[in-house]
């Protein structure tokens, strides 16, 4: 069967399939989506794509599953097939593991709440996810040169793993330190051809989990902030207060109070979810505090990217960077929630080990 996708969102397809996965003959590729239109259109896409390939697609829908929502127990069945790729095309998330949240899947020291992490945290399938992605912004921002993407990613990416914090001012009023300390910076840079690689499309951001505990200072999102309910622009900036690692303090104008809101209603679930018996009581108390945490420093890179009010596209756009409360991606201070959150025209310093300081963004520009 092929559902005869045609003209740019066809050539974007077949750009992801061949240049950012690699699709090889024969190889499983299990697309999970909803039935709405932008991500069911780009999902048939992808399956053409794929077919024209010689690759073994297959398609699932599950109904639209927000950050705090299980995925359908047959998405959950259809990822334990282990697929060589796995690409989640949904209109916002995948939906979390029931099974793995109560019972995690667990390897030596690492430990996995979800079946999806566990694949390509042990290296067996692939992926690429675009929560939220629409036909425009598949289109726009996917087809773009990704040698140039990568090389700049590495670059940013060699400069993280060198350096034992970073400073991060802009003129919305940010003005933070992030530890870096056995960290390594991750590419979303488009190359998810080899197991266990994976990122969003579009691509285009170079990020880290900041060393846990030492976030200190003020974030000010000046861009967009994203709620478990959708990305909002805020009319002015979101004024976040750090020490220690967490967020102590949000001021600001109405978007503020949902972020908020928001933070506390994510913060109380994990305790729901014990008297349900989805997560052990020991994992509760943790997961609410890590609910505050600074789980991700990123920098965008995708030189096609514009800020759109959609996180997806939004955190890729050139001059900007975020961060992100919540859960982390080195898997070792786990949340419910993760949300971004854009600062316009950054400049970023990074202090290395032997004390020199190296500007590698400056007024949103990129100096590397």
């Amino acid at each position: 069967m092929m559902f005869g996708a045609d003209g740019e969102l066809r050539k974007a397809a077949d750009v992801a399939m061949s240049e950012v996965m690699g699709l090889k003959e024969d190889e499983s590729v299990l697309i999970v989506t909803n039935p709405r239109e932008n991500v069911k259109a780009i999902s048939e896409a992808l399956f053409d794509a794929s077919m024209d390939l010689d690759g073994a697609p297959i398609l699932v829908y599950q109904k639209v599953k927000g950050q705090l929502d299980f995925a359908e127990p047959a998405v959950i069945a259809a990822l334990k097939t282990e697929p060589d790729i796995i690409l989640s095309i949904s209109h916002e998330k995948i939906g979390k593991d029931r099974e793995a949240l109560k019972t995690p899947y667990m390897t030596g020291e690492k430990t996995y709440d979800h079946i999806f992490t566990y694949l390509l945290g042990e290296k067996i399938s692939r992926s690429f996810w675009s929560p939220g992605v629409t036909t425009e912004m598949f289109v726009k921002t996917v087809p773009i040169d990704y040698d140039e993407l990568r090389r700049r990613s590495s670059t940013l990416k060699g400069r993280i793993d060198k350096g034992v914090s970073a400073h991060i001012t802009a003129p919305g009023g940010t003005d933070l330190s992030v530890g870096l300390n056995g960290r390594k910076g991750k590419s979303d840079d488009g190359d998810f051809r080899d197991p266990g690689t994976g990122g969003n499309l579009p691509a285009g951001e170079t990020f880290v989990s900041p060393e846990l505990g030492t976030s200190e200072g003020v974030i000010a999102f000046d861009g967009v902030m994203s709620l478990p309910e959708g990305e909002v622009i805020p009319e002015e900036p979101i004024v976040v207060h750090v020490k220690d690692g967490y967020a102590y303090d949000i001021a600001g104008g109405f978007e503020a109070t949902l972020l908020d809101a928001a933070l506390k209603r994510s913060s109380k679930l994990p305790f729901q979810f014990v008297e349900d018996g989805k997560i052990s009581a020991s994992d509760a108390e943790s997961y609410s505090k890590n609910t505050y945490s600074i789980g991700e420093f990123g920098i965008g890179l995708n030189p096609a990217a514009e800020i759109v009010g959609n996180m997806l596209e939004d955190e890729k756009v050139f001059r900007t960077c975020h961060f992100a409360l919540g859960s982390n991606y080195d898997e070792d201070a786990k949340a419910l929630t993760h949300l971004d959150g854009l600062v316009k025209e950054p400049t970023v310093v990074l202090l290395y080990e032997d004390g020199d300081r190296e500007t590698v963004i400056k007024d949103g520009e990129l100096l590397i």
